[in-house]
């Protein structure tokens, strides 16, 4: 989302880092740039005018002018302005109050809420909630249907709504049902507009006011730029709402409405939707954003995703195999299985520090099919050619290639990465990076 950003305050700071000394003109003159940056990623020109005099300020202050590496502290003061622009720090789901605690889910149609529900269900499970769905939308074409098969999908109740019941009765009488099955979080998916109304905000008053929510969370799409931080404020000024999810953060957005909508509604976006995937909903740190947008990466986010797909027990088994160079396909592809399911390629390689902002990798889109292709190839093979490559012969390799829809050339360069693979793993056990040194060489 932030690549054109991130790209064009890394060519300001790396103007600033080449002076040796900073001046009021050079600061001057980087403001001027951070400015039109910003601008130009649909920031609120309010939120941009007092950021940069704010940057503008400290980077004249003493801390930079009277510093070995005034660059460096440049870098610093945006870093630490952009994470207060943000939120300063992350802001969690309110679930306080007696229970069933309930979440109302509102937004316009179109924004994804329905499919957000079924996120932060899996969210809130994960955390050991018992959350319970509550299908309040009557109005849109299947929007009920849509959230119960999502929750069957993910294994969570849901309530039996149907499309001629009142929406403030739906979510009234979801709270018993929930109580009678021990669940103890509700989330509503209410029902959105095209645009803002007074009907609908006469609906979500009402059912406000019956079931007082733990917290109301907003769903904005992050596409729409400006619009976006407008009906953030739309809603808030409306229904006083707890915090935003903003979804589609994976998309081709400039990134105003992240950076914009603290600072104009005095709310904090508190997850943030990176994909169509059902595991695709993060909580939004402002610090660690911050560091993505500057090009730091993101540590803490890739542990938190390690963490959460890789198998403790398995990994010291695979530790195990590695060092003995027993590294089989299907061990491959069960890696591999892994860390698909962290997200995007492209994305943990932005999280990685020093990764972010650099050139070569810029341009870098791994094809996700490819991984796909790769799946499907080590799936046809027999459990005895995924323990030992060296078997598949070229009958082998045209079955393989037909029972998986690829090519034998594709076959082929599989097995052949793989053996450079594991001759590369072969050097290491043996003698660590001069061993490399010395197998590379061609004498």
């Amino acid at each position: 989302m932030f690549e054109n950003l991130s790209e064009k305050l890394n060519n300001i700071f790396r103007q600033l880092k080449g002076h040796g000394k900073l001046t009021e003109k050079n600061i001057e003159e980087g403001m001027k740039e951070v400015r039109m940056a910003l601008l130009e990623a649909d920031v609120h020109y309010k939120v941009v005018k007092k950021f940069v005099a704010d940057i503008k300020e400290r980077s004249l202050g003493r801390e930079v002018m009277s510093s070995l590496t005034p660059g460096h502290q440049v870098i610093k003061i945006v870093n630490d302005e952009l994470t207060r622009l943000m939120g300063s720090q992350h802001q969690d789901i309110d679930l306080s109050g007696p229970r069933p605690a309930s979440v109302m889910l509102v937004g316009l149609q179109g924004s994804g809420k329905t499919t957000t529900a079924g996120k932060l269900a899996i969210i809130l499970r994960q955390r050991g909630k018992k959350p319970f769905l509550v299908p309040a939308d009557v109005y849109r074409p299947a929007a009920i249907d849509q959230l119960k098969k999502l929750a069957e999908q993910i294994g969570v109740p849901a309530f039996e709504s149907t499309v001629d019941m009142d929406p403030v009765d739906i979510c009234v009488e979801a709270r018993t049902a929930a109580q009678r099955q021990g669940c103890d979080t509700l989330i509503l998916d209410t029902a959105g507009r095209l645009h803002i109304n007074e009907e609908l905000m006469a609906e979500l008053g009402r059912i406000k006011a019956s079931v007082k929510p733990s917290d109301i969370l907003l769903v904005a799409d992050a596409m729409t730029g400006q619009d976006a931080v407008n009906i953030a404020k739309a809603f808030n000024d409306s229904l006083d709402i707890g915090g935003v999810i903003l979804t589609k953060m994976d998309g081709d957005a400039r990134g105003g409405a992240a950076l914009s909508i603290k600072a104009i509604t005095d709310k904090p976006i508190k997850f943030i939707g990176v994909g169509e995937k059902l595991s695709a909903l993060e909580s939004f740190h402002p610090d660690r954003m911050s560091s993505r947008i500057l090009g730091m990466g993101d540590v803490l986010t890739f542990i938190e995703k390690t963490q959460s797909v890789v198998d403790e027990k398995k990994a010291v088994e695979l530790e195990k195999k590695l060092r003995k160079s027993q590294f089989t396909l299907e061990d491959f592809r069960d890696q591999m299985v892994q860390i698909r399911k962290m997200g995007s390629i492209t994305d943990l390689l932005g999280m990685i520090p020093g990764l972010g902002g650099n050139k070569q990798l810029k341009n870098l889109k791994v094809d996700e099919n490819e991984l796909v292709k790769i799946e499907a190839i080590i799936n046809s093979m027999t459990p005895g050619e995924r323990r030992k490559y060296t078997i598949i012969n070229g009958n082998r390799r045209k079955r393989i290639a037909m029972g998986s829809g690829t090519s034998v050339q594709d076959i082929n360069r599989l097995l052949k990465n793989y053996a450079q693979a594991m001759k590369l793993m072969k050097q290491i056990n043996k003698g660590g990076m001069r061993g490399i040194s010395r197998g590379m060489l061609p004498f």
